[in-house]
């Protein structure tokens, strides 16, 4: 049974970052604010970062599949996202 509490975990967090990118994205699309579509893109590496996690750690998590890789290069592209729309939206100002 205690093995089955981390999966959950990554599962919860995989689907309240896609909550968050759903919910944002709406109101990106109600709105038109700009920084809520970047930090909708954001939220949807932040998700498929946690997608592979649980991937990584629960489905596969023998040594020979490192998955870590991935996972570095989408929080990269998340905070990569999130500090253009920044800058973006201050140079629009």
């Amino acid at each position: 049974m205690a093995d089955v509490f981390p999966a959950i975990v990554y599962v919860l967090c995989f689907l309240t970052s896609a909550a968050c990118a759903w919910l944002l994205g709406r109101s990106y699309s109600r709105s038109g604010v700009r920084l809520l579509l970047w930090s909708s893109i954001c939220f949807v590496f932040l998700a498929g970062n946690n997608l592979i996690l649980a991937l990584d750690l629960v489905v596969w998590p023998a040594p020979e599949v490192d998955l870590r890789l991935p996972r570095l290069l989408l929080s990269l592209a998340a905070v990569a996202s999130l500090i253009w729309g920044f800058i973006w939206e201050v140079e629009q100002e």
